[in-house]
């Protein structure tokens, strides 16, 4: 009675861990594995497995499975109704096995591409508003026979995971949605400028490079990503005059033009949700040496990230055509960022992206 209690004890208390975590995390991923090892926790077994459903063609594919070989089941797919996680997707009912090999419904080719022996398994549906969206499997029970008592615990934990599931889903749409509204946005702006088109994007992508380059957190890249979607949002008070010259702009509509960075951080400012962005827009022109605009910051006193973002936009500036002149060869803008380093640019960031340019010709066809 008293190893029974313990045992009891035990679920809870990974129960309510997870509950925890669904309640703290919106990272699918780390959902997703701390959900198998639970699974494997609370049911007492070698392994398991989360296999999620296609929507498009209602295959399941291995989302995460735990062991040495776990990477392997990533390749397999079972069609409709294939295998015990088939038919419990597709019937939406929880199933015990305590014998897989004398069941017929038995998939054994999971087992060839990994080189495992699978005994024995509970597999319980996910569900989310009475929807079938994937399958949770606990492997081989280390002592004994599984339980109802092992299934409902089961359960219990496939809903949790469905509910952090679904939360994670409708979280990375609005954020996808926004990304997208902030882009749209962005290429607006550059549609009035017919030589800048792609350049919000490719700024992007050289910003995010240097970011992972120098080891950032995925929070930090998202910051970074946005910030520089919204780099140049400010030249939307700019006018064509200005903008559309098809030539060198003299002193007073350099300073008129200079004014993009602090029209960009006005703009930010009536949206609360991406205050946190202007430090990037804002000083994405200052430069190391004090001598840039708009506030004549200086070294480490420019935004860390406004820091990245102007290598990445002056490098895309000296390697794409503008009225005035052709574009520097990748080379030629390499070594001039490099002249400047420390100077108007931050060494660190250079460094970082020239190591991945260099990468990147590494790696081209």
């Amino acid at each position: 009675m008293s190893d029974e209690l313990q045992r009891k004890v035990e679920q809870l208390t990974t129960l309510m861990e997870l509950s925890s975590l669904v309640n703290s995390t919106l990272d699918t991923r780390e959902i997703r594995r701390r959900a198998i090892e639970a699974a494997t926790k609370l049911a007492g077994t070698e392994t398991g497995s989360l296999l999620l459903l296609d929507p498009e063609t209602g295959d399941l594919f291995f989302e995460v499975a735990l062991g040495d070989k776990g990477d392997l089941l990533k390749e397999i797919r079972l069609s409709k109704g294939q295998g015990i996680a088939g038919w419990v997707a597709e019937s939406g009912e929880a199933v015990i096995i305590n014998d897989t090999h004398s069941d017929p419904r038995f998939f054994k080719g999971a087992d060839k591409k990994s080189s495992f022996d699978t005994r024995n398994m509970i597999c319980v549906p996910v569900e989310t508003k009475d929807k079938v969206i994937g399958v949770l499997q606990a492997i081989n029970k280390r002592e004994g026979s599984f339980s109802d008592d092992d299934r409902d615990v089961l359960m219990a934990l496939a809903n949790q995971v469905a509910t952090a599931i679904e939360n994670a889903n409708l979280y990375n749409e609005l954020k996808e949605t926004f990304y997208g509204t902030a882009q749209a946005l962005a290429e607006t702006i550059e549609k009035r400028d017919p030589y800048t088109g792609g350049h919000t994007h490719r700024v992007m992508i050289y910003s995010i490079e240097i970011g992972k380059m120098m080891g950032l957190p995925e929070k930090e890249l998202e910051d970074l990503k946005l910030a520089a979607i919204l780099h140049d949002i400010g030249k939307i008070g700019v006018r064509d005059s200005i903008l559309l010259k098809n030539d060198r702009l003299d002193k007073e509509e350099c300073l008129l033009m200079n004014r993009h960075t602090e029209y960009g951080s006005e703009i930010l400012e009536h949206v609360k949700k991406l205050k946190h962005m202007i430090p990037g827009v804002r000083s994405h022109h200052e430069k190391y040496d004090g001598t840039g605009y708009p506030d004549k910051l200086k070294g480490e006193d420019i935004p860390f990230i406004a820091r990245i973002i102007a290598v990445a936009d002056t490098y895309d500036a000296m390697t794409t055509d503008r009225p005035y002149r052709k574009a520097l060869s990748t080379q030629t803008a390499i070594e001039e960022l490099q002249r400047f380093s420390g100077i108007q640019f931050d060494a660190e960031a250079v460094r970082n992206f020239v190591n991945y340019l260099n990468k990147r010709e590494e790696h081209a066809p």
